[in-house]
């Protein structure tokens, strides 16, 4: 009788700690992230893409908080890395991290193909920087519908250092999501001091300010994010952390 007791208890104990398990699981918060699929920097013959910092970091700042996290690209597969993010000279601890990461790694090679996608599956969309989404995701249509779509179902909307360029074209009820809104993003005097003025189509302050955006910024490479409403948006790579640690507080 007693070793029957025993088997229910362990039974029961087994049962709850699953149900527990599958009704964490199904407490967790999801956030997608879209990384360009563009690898080209202009008519120059470099490469550009993504910026490693702005994706680990706010990766690791999610993952790390029980946050599940999915990406994805206009293409699909594996997203190119701006190698000059991945220089020695840039890297960071989250950098190491994700360099020695082999399961972001995978998930990497593997991104979901952005037309595939669909806000009902996420609590929030996360774009990290670089250059390369100013030649693929600004024009991207799916990508446009995508944010609309998040933010008009009252979904936080987050982007860092370049990214933010990729509200460009995206309109709410006709007008400019970011107009009368407080933003920020990579500045021209940043853009200036990595020589690409002359490279980039557009000039992401110019362009956000001209769409009618309140933007701010401070000293070079600085730390700084801003905040309005849903919409979150870094300066530059060292932002990277605080539009997580913003995002993460909506979130909760």
């Amino acid at each position: 009788m007693k070793k029957i007791a025993l088997l229910t208890i362990i039974a029961f104990t087994a049962s709850s700690i699953s149900a527990s398990a599958q009704k964490s699981k199904k407490g967790m918060k999801k956030v997608l992230f879209v990384v360009t699929s563009n690898d080209k920097l202009g008519n120059t013959g470099e490469k550009t893409g993504f910026w490693s910092e702005e994706l680990a970091a706010p990766y690791y700042e999610l993952l790390d908080q029980g946050v599940e996290i999915t990406i994805a690209s206009p293409l699909g597969g594996q997203p190119p890395i701006d190698p000059k993010s991945a220089d020695p000279s840039s890297a960071t601890e989250d950098t190491k991290r994700f360099d020695a990461d082999k399961v972001l790694q995978e998930k990497l090679k593997h991104t979901l193909k952005l037309s595939t996608v669909n806000q009902k599956d996420y609590d929030a969309v996360f774009y990290p920087g670089g250059h390369g989404p100013l030649w693929d995701l600004v024009e991207d249509k799916n990508s446009i519908a995508l944010i609309e779509s998040f933010y008009t179902h009252k979904k936080p909307v987050a982007f860092v250092c370049h990214a933010p360029a990729v509200l460009k074209n995206v309109k709410v009820n006709g007008e400019f999501l970011v107009k009368d809104k407080k933003v920020t993003g990579f500045t021209n005097e940043e853009e200036e001091a990595v020589g690409l003025t002359k490279v980039v189509p557009f000039l992401l302050e110019d362009a956000l300010t001209q769409n009618g955006a309140k933007f701010s910024k401070i000293a070079n490479w600085q730390p700084y994010a801003v905040e309005d409403g849903l919409l979150i948006t870094g300066q530059n790579p060292a932002s990277s952390k605080l539009v997580a640690g913003k995002l993460l507080q909506q979130l909760k």
